[in-house]
Order: C-alpha cells, then sequence, then structure tokens
C-alpha cells in the first residue's frame, strides 16, 4: 500500500495533518516512503479553536510527528461565523495558512479517500451540479501557484483502519464527526452505511462515476481553450461580444472556465443567468455588478470583469508625517514610498517643512495636470484613463495640505512637479493586482517608480 501512492513526481511535501486516521495513515506512510525514495516532509496542524481538546490534539500531532523524525508546524485561526458556515470558513482558512507555508518546490499533500470523494459527489448532486461539479476531487490540482495532491483517494475508509491496525497507530476522534447537523456528517453517518450495505462497491463505483464526470471536462477544456483565449484579454477580462456570439450552452460553458482560470469557484446555472440578464444586458449607461461566489462580476467597455470586493475608502485620509517611513494603504491595496532621486524624468517635489502629506481616497477635484493644456475634473481624468467606476475609490491620492499632486501610476499635477533641486520617486509596491492594468509604472512617462 505504501508504494501505491501516487504523488505525481513531487518530492518535497507539506502534510495537512489532523490528527485522525486518514491524515495519521497519510503522514505514517510517506514516512515509510521516505526510507526508499527521496523525499522531504513537513506537517502542519491547524488549530481552529472549535474544540475543547484542540489543544490535546496539537500534542499528539507533535509528538506523532518527533516519532516519526517529520518537521511540525502549527498555525492557529480564528473562525469569525460568517456567510457560508463553520465548514466553509474553516476550509477557507486552513488554505489560506497552507499557501501562506508553502515553498516554491513543495506541494500539499491532504489525506482525502474514497469515502471523502463519494461524499463530495453526493453533496455536489445535491446542489443540482453539472459534469464540473461531479468530477468531485481531483488527485492533483493546482492551489494557486502551488500543486495539491490528494494520493490516497483509491483508497477506502476501511482499507485505511486495516492499515492503522497492522501498523498499531493512535490516531484522534474528533467529536464534532458525530454531529449530524452538518450535510457531510448526515452522509457518513447515515445515509452512505445503508447504500454500501446494500451495494458494497457503491464507493468505489461513485468515484468511477466521478472520474468519467472529470474526463468530460477535460475534453471540454482541450476543445474550448482556444475560443477562451480568444475572448480573454491579459488583464483577465472576456469580451461581451464575443460570448454572444455563441450559444447559451457553449456561452455558459466558457464563462464557467474563465471562473476557474481566475481562482473563483463554478457558478451555478442560476448565477450564470442572472449575469447575462442584470450585467450584460443592464442599460448602456449603467455600472452593473453581481456578486457570485463572493466576489463581483462588474461590466466595463463591453467587457466582464471578474473581481474581489473593495472596501468602501471614499473619504479615507490617511496622514504620512514622515513620507521617508513606508505607508501600508487599507484593504490590502499595497505600500506607498516616497524616498529622494537624481535620476531623469518628471519627479515629485519636496513638501515644505510646513505642509503635511496625506493620502486620501475617492475624492473630487479640478487638476491641471502635467503636460495637458487647461483643467479637467478628476472624474473626467478617470474616464480618460479608463479607469472602471469600481476601482477609482482604490487609488491613493497624494495631498500636500490641500492640494492634489498626484495619484501613484496614474497622473501628476502641476501643483506636484518638481522642477529643480531635490526631487521625490515614488513607488507604489505590493499594489492589488486588480488594479495592476490600469496603472502605468513605466519609469519615465508621469512619474518615477521603482
Amino acid at each position: 500500500m505504501v508504494n501505491d501512492l501516487l504523488l505525481h513526481g513531487h518530492r518535497q511535501l507539506l502534510v495537512g495533518f489532523s490528527g485522525g486516521l486518514d491524515s495519521t495513515v497519510l503522514l505514517h506512510k510517506l514516512s515509510q516512503l521516505r526510507l526508499t525514495q527521496s523525499i522531504s516532509l513537513r506537517a502542519v496542524y491547524i488549530h481552529h479553536g472549535l474544540s475543547q481538546h484542540a489543544d490535546e490534539w496539537l500534542m499528539h500531532c507533535q509528538q506523532l510527528c518527533t516519532d516519526l523524525d517529520i518537521p511540525f508546524i502549527s498555525r492557529k485561526v480564528q473562525l469569525l461565523g460568517g456567510q457560508g458556515g463553520i465548514e466553509a470558513e474553516a476550509r477557507t482558512l486552513r488554505y489560506r495558512v497552507f499557501q501562506e507555508l508553502l515553498t516554491p518546490e513543495e506541494a500539499l499533500v491532504t489525506a482525502h479517500h474514497q469515502d471523502d470523494q463519494c461524499e463530495t459527489f453526493l453533496l455536489a448532486l445535491k446542489r443540482g451540479s453539472g459534469p464540473a461539479g461531479l468530477s468531485a476531487m481531483p488527485s492533483s490540482r493546482q492551489l494557486g501557484k502551488y500543486w495539491h495532491l490528494r494520493p490516497l483517494l483509491r483508497f477506502s475508509r476501511q482499507d485505511l483502519e486495516v492499515y492503522a491496525k497492522e501498523h498499531q497507530l493512535s490516531w484522534i476522534d474528533d467529536e464534532s464527526n458525530q454531529d449530524d447537523h452538518y450535510d457531510r456528517n448526515f452522509l457518513r453517518l447515515h445515509i452512505l452505511p445503508r447504500l454500501s450495505q446494500r451495494w458494497p462497491q457503491f464507493s468505489r463505483s461513485v468515484a468511477r462515476s466521478a472520474e468519467l464526470c472529470s474526463e468530460q471536462e477535460s475534453l471540454l477544456d482541450e476543445l474550448l481553450a482556444s475560443d477562451l483565449q480568444r475572448c480573454m484579454a491579459d488583464d483577465g477580462s472576456i469580451d461581451i461580444a464575443y460570448l454572444a456570439r455563441g450559444t447559451e450552452q457553449k456561452r455558459n460553458a466558457l464563462l464557467r472556465r474563465w471562473f476557474s482560470y481566475c481562482g473563483s469557484l463554478l457558478p451555478s446555472r442560476q448565477a450564470l443567468t442572472l449575469l447575462w440578464q442584470e450585467v450584460v444586458l443592464s442599460r448602456d449607461d449603467a455600472c452593473p455588478q453581481l456578486m457570485i461566489n463572493r466576489r463581483y462580476v462588474r461590466r466595463y467597455q463591453q467587457r466582464l470583469y471578474l473581481g474581489r470586493v473593495f472596501s468602501a475608502l471614499r473619504g479615507t485620509n490617511l496622514p504620512w508625517p514622515i513620507p521617508s517611513t513606508p505607508l501600508v494603504l487599507p484593504d490590502n491595496l499595497g505600500i506607498l514610498r516616497l524616498f529622494p532621486t537624481d535620476t531623469q524624468g518628471l519627479h515629485l517635489r519636496v513638501p515644505s517643512s510646513k505642509e503635511r502629506v496625506t493620502v486620501r481616497f475617492g475624492q473630487s477635484a479640478h487638476l491641471h495636470l502635467v503636460g495637458r493644456q487647461g483643467g479637467r475634473s478628476l472624474k473626467k481624468i478617470w474616464q480618460e484613463k479608463g479607469i472602471p467606476a469600481w476601482l477609482r475609490e482604490s487609488i491613493p491620492l497624494i495631498y500636500f495640505d490641500e492640494e492634489l499632486v498626484c495619484a501613484p501610476g496614474v497622473f501628476i499635477t502641476q501643483a506636484g512637479l518638481s522642477s529643480e533641486g531635490e526631487s521625490y520617486c515614488l513607488a507604489w509596491q505590493e499594489v492589488d493586482p486588480e488594479l495592476k492594468p490600469w496603472v502605468n509604472f513605466s519609469s519615465g512617462e508621469k512619474i518615477s517608480f521603482e
């Protein structure tokens, strides 16, 4: 059983380790595989704080890793009880921690097995999912820029129990697994045992159906790849006119693959219908948006954009008392830095000792830009630069006293231009990826950047 693990060529592994039967067997099997193959292992325990026994479980996991000579990491997460339920929130937080811990050459390994696959398939069936949802869990998938492996999918829970007893392994029994309030536990405790009693190979048959659905989706991915490439731009947006030329079935298939490409959960058929009716077909002068799976679909210049929810920053005023010190922007928008420069190009003048530097968002102003005749409103400037309305309040505006001097990567005003002497270079670092297509980071056009 040890040599049957499918690792897809990966040799550096981070194991999601809860201390339960499944992950205990996985960790032990990998530790045995390490004796014959050149692989490196680390294990991580996520402390959700949901059980009064969580601290004891952490110690159990740490001790087992010590016994197996496997580096151990623990991380604590805080559940806020938001929309989607505790299960979904806990899963989201777990995978966020996994991605933070993974090194460039490392793959995440989790202990999902054949019975888990069956449960996932039935839950997708309950939701009315199509072939993509019924594909359930692949043995390997991309998780952001990393890989996520599930090498136990071919084994049933009974197989794992046999292995654990043979190797005299001890594991944790989480009391929450007996709470049939959760859909997955309801299936596990009440439905699957009866199905398996009537049809002993039921889980294996469901896993085969999931594989067939996955094969069909892979074929559609291949057939639609060129279409998706033609209708998508470098900024991730998708062309409405191209979508409108196809049938509804093809359009929905392309939109689902677009969501997947953008790293979002797949939308339901109802969500796709609403998207077309309420976003695409809304009046021309509207700024429509629709939230699907906690992300907004928005229309701009006859293209669709899928993006995150931005905080309402209008009226926010951040003091920047020491401009040489980096300023962290709100809402994960990045970091601003100001530092002296002697390079060629247009630079920001040095504020006088009496001028107060602030960073603001969502302002209205009448501006005179460098290299432009006459003044124009800030709203007009956003339009000329082609910056969508939903992004405008997230672009930082630099003020000296009450004078707007620049928007990093977008413009510099005549009031902020350095004519001679000492000047500043403005760097906007770690800028939100959704803003990058709309701001200019070239080093000589509007303002100097790193």
